[in-house]
């Protein structure tokens, strides 16, 4: 099959590739000519604009998008829109929020555009494990892209199938989904986000917890200096708790046991908020999620407002002081809780 592919950064790129490697044409387009210089190296089309991109597709054109969400999402279908004919499909594969999914596709349909939003998660890793794929639209517009949608996606031999499903004939033993109409993909790749977020916290706090046996604050007795990376790799196997996301966690302790390379400043890029936004319109308590969500906001600052009121309060409750500065170079881990933010 022919896709266009717009956007070619770490995942866009490496899913051209993984296209390209199962048999299919693809036409790239980046700002930034290098990206697509370096792909029709190995087999791509590289187009030096959108329009020169809609150009070289033939119809029904299949236009994929992998842009960050927000304006340069917004833009780029804008402009799609405008160049392509009734019957073409633009498919959103970054991290939009749902509700313009939606809206997208009522605009777009308006021109006998069809839209398909992609949840798409593998990371960097992609390339070689696949692409678990959430996906929302058009049921037609989807059954025209399965071609593609089951070669970014891993297979059914990646992972041993789930006792209890046997007789099920549908796509997601393959990791693919069409989860519903427009938006449906994207809302599903939201929370699973969320989650995401909750269990990269767990194993946050579990490791600093684990970190701090050895702090001056625990009695000396019951002090323990753990091997952190030796405790993540213990732990991936055989544990309940292995999973991929410990998988990368051991991986970054055994190349930087203290992870000394970073800063601890947490971003987060809006599926979490979005998460926890649906929460709220659905009543639901989401509490695990919203908490995952704030420590985030807590790791961009030295120290809050409310952290000095409370320093306030004691004092002027108990004459408690304010806890001493870090601990010098050199001391136990963990003897400072400052210290180890």
């Amino acid at each position: 099959m022919q896709l266009g592919m717009v956007g070619l950064g770490r995942m866009g790129s490496n899913m051209a590739r993984r296209l390209l490697r199962a048999g299919h044409r693809v036409v790239a387009y980046d700002r930034d000519p290098a990206a697509g210089a370096a792909l029709e190296r190995e087999g791509a089309a590289a187009a030096p604009s959108l329009e020169a991109l809609v150009g070289r597709l033939a119809s029904p054109r299949a236009v994929w998008v992998m842009l960050p969400a927000g304006a340069p999402t917004e833009e780029t279908v804008s402009a799609l829109a405008d160049r392509l004919q009734a019957g073409d499909v633009v498919v959103d594969g970054g991290n939009s929020w749902f509700k313009d999914d939606v809206r997208r596709a009522g605009r777009l349909a308006a021109k006998g555009v069809r839209y398909v939003d992609v949840g798409t998660s593998g990371g960097v890793f992609g390339l070689e494990r696949g692409y678990s794929l959430m996906i929302g639209g058009d049921a037609e517009a989807v059954r025209l892209l399965e071609p593609v949608f089951r070669s970014l996606a891993p297979g059914r031999a990646a992972v041993p199938a789930t006792p209890g499903r046997e007789g099920r004939t549908g796509t997601a033993d393959d990791g693919w989904l069409h989860c519903g109409p427009a938006g449906a993909g994207h809302f599903v790749k939201m929370v699973h986000n969320g989650i995401e977020y909750a269990l990269m916290q767990a194993f946050a706090e579990g490791f600093d917890i684990l970190r701090g046996a050895a702090g001056d604050e625990v009695p000396e007795e019951l002090r323990y200096r753990l091997d952190l990376a030796e405790v993540a790799e213990v732990w991936r196997r055989g544990s309940v708790v292995s999973s991929w996301l410990l998988d990368l966690a051991a991986a970054a302790l055994a190349q930087d046991p203290g992870l000394d390379a970073f800063g601890g400043r947490v971003p987060d890029s809006g599926e979490g908020r979005w998460t926890v936004q649906a929460a709220v319109e659905e009543a639901v308590p989401a509490t695990v999620i919203s908490a995952a969500l704030y420590a985030r906001f807590r790791s961009r600052q030295d120290h809050t407002f409310g952290e000095k009121l409370l320093s306030a309060m004691r004092r002027q409750f108990g004459g408690h002081a304010e806890a001493p500065p870090p601990s010098a170079p050199g001391s136990a881990p963990g003897t400072s809780r400052e210290r180890r933010r």
